[in-house]
């Protein structure tokens, strides 16, 4: 498709170039873009579909970079990043080397912050607001908007920063995109709010020409307007037929809801309140999927579709069904399922997610039992603490959250969860490398932060089997459980030695002996090292003659000590490999335990250096961390042999 505007669209000065009118072709173009460049390199389709005309306003009104939008998500500023001189580079997006998935301020000065985990834009931008004020030496206003949208509202962390935002002198613009959805559609009573949320144009124009005379007759201050604000239930009730809403409870000015999808609109309505002075709200009401009938249609399947058909809408196979029962399932569905037995056999058992029954397959028990899966919005703190409450009152929570975003509910975990050993179980999903999502959802901290933590316990299936034994075992345990397992497939066990018993607690099982070295795993990543093992002892000129020892620990905490006194008394060296980062995990809790028992082995650690990994598919990233089994076997053939 030729592309008469956006081709000529090098920056947001560009932008600004054409006329208002001349606006709604330069969204078809960009919806159009986005949609054939998505189909063939995968990404997130439907949220940035439903934010293009608010993009073309954002930039076509203000004076980006030196005015900031901070996105919250990420995935709401695929348009933003085309218009910001990034559109000849917008097919690498996601990929190794390539463009970012989310806003990153390390690619371009138009990406005011970072932007991979909700609820954050607020806060930020607010922080960004005030800095301005106070550093700035001109009088030139420079502007600060957040746009917060995709479910982020539901975050406690935005509503932390709407407190915030009403006490501090800022001139914050908050633009919510409200389409009603996160990857799944949003549950609660913030978003039943929001649907029934009107208020009048008549009404905001009328207070604030009010305002306006009363200022320009001194009747009126700064402190005068909030209290005014405060107070004008009255007022607004005789003109609108509605209470007062939260945000002008907060002395938030409030805008709206008004029509996302119409451009000239949304100039016209920027243009007028961007130099209002004093933090205010902006209400838009989009589609998701906008202008493409299949995103539209399906709102969560087309939050990431994979490749599909531009003009049929049919989807690439992203996971074919198997003529032969050779492939194996993914992790997620093991789950779904094995959470949807317990449950059938205990009644006891509740599913809590943070707006992931989709992406965890929580769905699965969703849909046969939808009075006991809770789906609390995108508020992690919130699923951790509300899971405490359940088992403190006697029933038996398995929470699933991502790994990546886990760490947004530790204090829940130690204060809330732990610190009174509740039996809670945290399903910890995408544990490891995760591909091109990159560095904000890479789950490699996770093993290290819960480790130290008193009372918990952990365990990393290794098998399809493994995960479904670890749930079924933590349902007969007391205290917290942390069960971690990666994103994608399960893998066949290709090892070759198994003492043939199931999962028991904090013990690890024994796959290969040999005499040379000992090798301790934990998790899927002893998959690829049962493979590197084997090609590394039967090369033509292997020095391990004697062969290599393999143990899946299984177990983190606690650890299987019969397993590491027989290693640390047989082998003068260990090489432990883990999907995570080696400062806290596996290795580490290795060479405390040999350090405390009185053992010397010389330990090497495989894993994840002091480092934040970047994006790119899961095959090339592992490669990249030399934890693929071309990697392993290069650090196998470097181990001194005895």
């Amino acid at each position: 498709m030729e592309y008469k505007y956006i081709n000529r669209i090098d920056s947001p000065s560009d932008l600004k170039k054409l006329k208002v009118e001349e606006l709604p072709s330069v969204c078809a173009e960009l919806r159009q873009f986005i949609i054939e460049v998505l189909s063939k390199n995968p990404g997130h389709l439907g949220s940035s579909l439903g934010t293009v005309e608010l993009t073309v306003a954002l930039h076509y009104v203000f004076n980006t970079p030196e005015d900031k939008l901070v996105w919250d998500v990420g995935h709401q500023a695929y348009a933003h990043k085309i218009l910001t001189g990034r559109r000849d580079r917008f097919p690498t997006n996601r990929q190794f080397k390539g463009l970012a998935p989310f806003t990153n301020p390390a690619e371009s000065e138009y990406d005011a912050f970072i932007a991979g985990h909700a609820s954050n834009s607020i806060s930020a931008a607010l922080g960004i607001d005030i800095a301005n004020e106070r550093s700035s030496k001109t009088d030139v206003r420079r502007n600060v908007v957040a746009i917060i949208g995709d479910g982020a509202m539901t975050g406690g962390l935005a509503f932390e920063g709407l407190n915030n935002t009403s006490m501090d002198k800022n001139n914050l613009l908050i633009v919510l995109n409200d389409n009603h959805m996160a990857i799944d559609p949003l549950k609660g009573g913030f978003t039943q709010y929001l649907v029934d949320l009107t208020t009048s144009a008549v009404y905001n124009k009328w207070r604030w020409r009010l305002y306006k005379l009363a200022a320009k007759l001194h009747l009126v201050d700064e402190e005068k307007r909030k209290a005014l604000l405060r107070r004008n239930n009255t007022w607004k009730a005789s003109l609108t037929k509605q209470s007062n809403n939260i945000f002008t409870g907060l002395n938030i000015r409030y805008f709206g809801p008004t029509d996302g999808h119409d451009v000239e609109g949304l100039v016209r309505i920027l243009s007028e309140i961007k130099n209002h002075r004093g933090p205010k709200v902006l209400h838009i009401i989009t589609k998701k999927g906008k202008g493409y009938a299949p995103a539209e249609n399906d709102q969560t399947v087309w939050h990431a579709p994979g490749e599909f058909d531009v003009a049929t809408g049919q989807r690439s196979a992203i996971n074919p069904q198997p003529s032969e029962n050779v492939i194996p399932p993914l992790w997620q569905e093991v789950f779904g399922e094995t959470l949807l037995e317990l449950a059938k056999q205990n009644e006891k058992i509740v599913g809590i997610t943070p707006a992931m029954p989709s992406g965890c397959s929580m769905s699965i028990m969703q849909k046969a039992m939808p009075d006991r899966v809770f789906d609390v919005g995108i508020a992690e703190g919130h699923a951790v603490t509300f899971s405490a409450g359940l088992a403190k009152a006697g029933m038996l929570p398995y929470c699933n959250i991502y790994s990546t975003f886990m760490q947004r509910a530790y204090d829940n975990i130690v204060h809330d969860v732990a610190l009174q050993n509740l039996h809670v179980v945290l399903c910890i999903d995408r544990a490891g490398i995760v591909g091109n999502d990159g560095a904000t959802h890479h789950g490699l901290l996770d093993m290290a932060y819960l480790r130290p933590i008193p009372n918990m316990q952990i365990c990393a299936p290794r098998t399809a089997e493994d995960l479904r034994q670890m749930m079924k075992l933590a349902e007969t345990l007391d205290g917290p459980v942390a069960i971690r397992y990666p994103r994608g497939r399960t893998a066949a066990d290709p090892c070759l030695l198994s003492n043939g018993k199931g999962v028991e607690y904090g013990k690890g099982v024994k796959l290969r002996d040999g005499e040379d070295v000992a090798v301790l795993t934990i998790g899927s990543i002893g998959n690829v090292m049962s493979e590197a093992i084997e090609e590394v002892i039967k090369g033509p000129s292997t020095k391990y003659k004697g062969g290599i020892a393999h143990y899946d620990m299984r177990w983190l905490k606690p650890m299987d000590e019969e397993i590491l006194h027989e290693v640390g008394k047989r082998y003068r060296t260990i090489v432990t490999a883990e999907d995570g980062m080696v400062a806290g995990g596996l290795g580490s809790a290795v060479l405390e335990w040999m350090a405390d028992h009185g053992y010397t082995p010389h330990v090497i650690r495989l894993g994840v250096n002091d480092r934040f990994v970047e994006h790119g598919s899961t095959k090339e990233l592992y490669h990249l961390l030399k934890l693929d089994k071309e990697g392993l076997c290069e650090s196998l053939l470097q181990v001194p042999v005895k």
